[in-house]
């Protein structure tokens, strides 16, 4: 690849990286989103959460914002869209290297719009329809997934495909970040 970059492992599936992981003496690891088996991303939070300190970026095509970002709250601290030219490649991995955050510009452009889209909690609850609404005052009762759907007289899929809609709308993971942004407003 380059005089200052060497390719020393390379792995066909996730379960094979984590099952070599620990034992990797590497500085930087490449890991796509789409591996067989074990997705990548998985990949980078087990590692996360074992403590091992790589540091992941994600080299893949994969370009939806919920993978970007759920990638980048497992521990990617770069990620890089397949296409780019070898020189580019080689660029990205030196800035990684010197301890910087590698990102195609159009994840940057994706990252820099999430936060441009970020307003008040009373503007994102504004977004939401009644039925949302009122299934995040039922999650504030405390009431689960499937109490909701027999009060509501919905299935408890359709419930799940609410939450969704909310967690994407409020810009949250969690139910408990939507119930802190719904009881922030005193709705």
């Amino acid at each position: 690849m380059s005089g200052t970059i060497e390719c020393i492992y390379s792995f066909e599936n996730g379960e094979d990286f984590l099952e070599a992981a620990e034992h990797l003496k590497v500085d930087i690891v490449l890991m796509d989103i789409g591996l067989p088996g074990i997705p990548g991303t998985e990949c980078v939070r087990l590692c996360s959460v074992a403590n091992m300190s790589f540091n992941f970026v994600m080299y893949t095509t994969h370009f939806v914002a919920s993978e970007v970002f759920e990638a980048l709250r497992a521990g990617a601290k770069g990620y890089i869209l397949k296409g780019c030219q070898p020189q580019q490649l080689v660029s990205d991995i030196e800035e990684m290297y010197a301890g910087g955050s590698p990102m195609s510009p159009q994840i940057s452009r994706l990252v820099i719009e999430s936060f441009n889209q970020v307003g008040s909690d009373q503007d994102k609850l504004d977004k939401l329809t009644k039925q949302e609404k009122e299934i995040l005052q039922d999650l504030d009762k405390g009431l689960n997934y499937k109490e909701i759907a027999f009060q509501r007289f919905v299935s408890p899929h359709t419930v799940r495909a609410h939450i969704r809609s909310i967690y994407e709308k409020l810009h949250v993971h969690s139910k408990l970040e939507a119930i802190r942004i719904f009881q922030s407003t005193n709705f």
